[in-house]
């Protein structure tokens, strides 16, 4: 049997890919595996020797730096090396970048809550003296709502503003301490220094890592909820993040009620238009009863063993003789990244 030749192309983070790893451990009869540290400056050197089949794609979600270096290089490998990556260069093109994300739901009709960029401090003003608040401020990179602040009157957006072009703002960074486990997640780090090192180089990065020049401000949308949609290859999952607090993003309580088959209709219309295939799309109900996609993320943490639970049960909505068939089943094993990869096995050209 002729094997898959699959290559992680690994990110600033050597420890980020583990849950690729352990997917093509369980796939190692059929596929060979080479790790590419993308960082390194023999990448393109070591692709050409290699020549795989796909690049299994771990993109930065830490800092702007390092995000960019990763989109820039994985553009050449697809369009001047010609290898196939997954995700697509198109999922990747908006996740953790929220700044192009409005710019590419703007563009395409697709609908979400309003935005509003702006380069110019002066704009950005004139902006605080009309808008209705609150507003929601945004960082451009950040996940599990790190970079997000609910501004409620002029005064504190306009004390934001000037910070974003003097000094510039940072995301939050640190332990998470409404993470639970704390100190058995503490102790893990301790006994393992190579983990403890790089969470605190991490932490650093990101506190580094400043916006500054522009803001990115969105319409607040009232909300218990948002929907987390996720589709991965063919297999659709949904289920609630609750808000604790102002935000449901990063709050890690949920809600596994059974989905609506209109929202999965509205993700699958989307995701089929764009050939989206490894995203999670989050979503806000509205109160005529429609959908705005807040975010779209091809990389996306798991907090549970599941993804979706349908009258208590774990499995996978798939749309199969035209109509939503629900199959009970364990999915999204390591993270979802056993099911990325059969769907990669399933459908790649040799």
């Amino acid at each position: 049997m002729t094997k898959t030749k699959v290559c992680i192309l690994v990110n600033e983070d050597s420890e980020d890919h583990k849950s690729w790893l352990d997917a093509c451990k369980d796939y190692s009869e059929e596929i060979e595996l080479l790790e590419i540290d993308l960082i390194k400056n023999d990448w393109i050197e070591q692709l050409k020797n290699f020549s795989p089949n796909v690049c299994l794609l771990k993109p930065s979600g830490r800092t702007s730096l390092y995000r960019q270096l990763y989109q820039e290089r994985v553009e050449v490998i697809i369009r001047d090396l010609g290898y196939n990556v997954f995700p697509s260069y198109d999922e990747l093109r908006i996740y953790e970048n929220k700044r192009y994300f409005a710019y590419w739901a703007n563009a395409n009709r697709i609908p979400h809550p309003k935005t509003w960029i702006f380069y110019s401090r002066r704009e950005a003003i004139e902006f605080s003296r009309t808008c209705i608040f609150p507003v929601v401020a945004k960082l451009n990179i950040g996940a599990s709502g790190k970079g997000v602040r609910i501004i409620k009157n002029r005064k504190d957006l306009v004390l934001y503003i000037e910070q974003i072009f003097s000094k510039g703002v940072a995301s939050k960074t640190g332990p998470r301490l409404d993470k639970g486990k704390v100190l058995a997640r503490l102790w893990s780090k301790l006994i393992n220094p190579k983990q403890l090192l790089n969470r605190l180089n991490a932490y650093s990065q990101i506190a580094a890592d400043k916006q500054k020049g522009f803001v990115i401000f969105q319409e607040f949308i009232p909300h218990n909820y948002e929907w987390r949609a996720v589709r991965i290859g063919d297999s659709f999952f949904a289920h609630k993040k609750l808000k604790m607090g102002e935000k449901a993003s990063g709050s890690l309580l949920k809600n596994y009620d059974n989905p609506p088959l209109e929202l999965l209709d509205f993700i699958k219309e989307i995701t089929d238009k764009f050939c989206f295939k490894s995203v999670a799309v989050d979503v806000f109900e509205t109160s005529e009863g429609g959908y705005l996609i807040n975010e779209i993320q091809c990389i996306f943490g798991q907090s549970d063993s599941y993804q979706m639970l349908v009258d208590g049960t774990p499995g996978r909505y798939m749309f199969t003789n035209g109509a939503w068939n629900f199959e009970a089943g364990d999915f999204n094993k390591n993270q979802s990244y056993n099911l990325r990869l059969e769907y990669i096995l399933n459908n790649i050209e040799q």
